[in-house]
């Protein structure tokens, strides 16, 4: 006789993209690193914001905003890989103008396990120089 925790998860997408999640628990919510640009990146055009997610399924949605309003472009997300200790982790990139960042705008990245988000803040002046 073996026991173990066993996550039932189905996603189904239907219409213009409509996803539907169904699980048979409730799901901890992610837990969230937003890592700066480099120092020698801020000597270029384009900088890159970094988003770590940890998460103990394989499926996340992952949102950006700049200033509270959503950023689509210069985005990419990779898929879910599973880590040895049976948690999943996602990163996600946000490259945006050197100027952008100067000006010191807050980025968000917000991570969504089904009903579950967390999200994580930052800005230039967060951040020792």
């Amino acid at each position: 006789f073996c026991t173990g925790v066993y996550i039932i998860c189905i996603t189904v997408v239907f219409g213009q993209g409509t996803k539907l999640t169904v699980t048979d628990s409730s799901l901890a919510a992610p837990t969230l690193s937003l890592l700066p640009p480099s120092s020698e990146e801020l000597k270029t055009d384009k900088v890159t914001l970094v988003c770590l997610a940890q998460m103990s399924v394989w499926f996340a949605d992952v949102s950006w905003t700049s200033n509270g309003s959503p950023v689509t472009g210069g985005v990419f997300t990779s898929a879910a890989e599973q880590k040895p200790d049976k948690t999943f982790g996602l990163s996600s990139f946000l490259t945006i103008k050197s100027s952008e960042w100067i000006s010191d705008r807050v980025f968000t990245c917000k991570v969504s396990v089904g009903s579950t988000k967390s999200e994580k803040s930052l800005k230039k002046s967060d951040c020792s120089e």
